[in-house]
């Protein structure tokens, strides 16, 4: 009797063995197929991200290199855009000058006193308004194109012709209208002087223009 108790309990122990030993390769094999199935997934979908990424930054660039650039464009109001208007604006204060200008003088031998010139009239006003414009032409010249002028260049540079031209040109109408204001009667002669100084600033606006 003892006998028979003892072979089951024997036979018990190694079925239970048995089947320890199967579950515990059941639960090996699960522990190693997982990680591995885990890592194919997570490298997949990396590798999808990863493209995705590239493709974007491929688009990026592409869309950048293919905009194109606007064109710089200079604002409206700025100092050289200014300079040119006083420029273009002497000129034409010049030519009314002249265009106003009275018949000064007598033909022939002049008898008796002259009559007084009209120093204040609508010729001296604008000859006075021409060189008040040729002087701030030249000064916003000075002012926002002083780096164009050098010496080194040589005289025959067309900006430094402009400024030569430009400078001498202002002085000389100065000077014409200074000269006809200091005379009260008579004829004054400056006409020519005057006329000069305007073509070279029309020459100095030309170089440049």
């Amino acid at each position: 009797m003892q006998g028979k108790q003892l072979f089951r309990a024997w036979t018990a122990s190694i079925a239970l063995l048995a089947m320890a030993m199967a579950s515990a390769a059941q639960a090996q094999d699960i522990s190693l197929n997982l990680p591995a199935q885990t890592y194919v997934q997570n490298a997949g979908s990396f590798m999808l991200a990863a493209n995705e990424t590239d493709v974007l930054v491929k688009k990026e660039v592409t869309t950048v290199a293919t905009t194109p650039k606007e064109p710089y464009e200079p604002p409206l109001l700025s100092g050289s855009n200014a300079h040119l208007v006083l420029g273009l604006a002497t000129i034409a204060a010049a030519g009314l000058t002249g265009m106003t200008a009275p018949e000064e003088g007598c033909e022939g031998v002049c008898v008796g006193p002259q009559p007084p010139r009209d120093v204040n009239g609508t010729h001296a006003q604008l000859a006075k308004l021409t060189v008040a414009l040729a002087a701030a032409t030249i000064t916003t010249g000075l002012i926002y194109h002083w780096d164009d002028f050098s010496l080194e260049d040589g005289i025959t540079d067309p900006d430094n012709l402009h400024a030569l031209l430009g400078i001498t040109g202002a002085a000389m109408m100065a000077v014409a209208t200074a000269n006809s204001a200091k005379v009260k009667t008579g004829t004054a002669s400056h006409a020519g002087l005057a006329i000069a100084g305007a073509a070279g600033m029309v020459v100095a606006i030309k170089l440049t223009w």
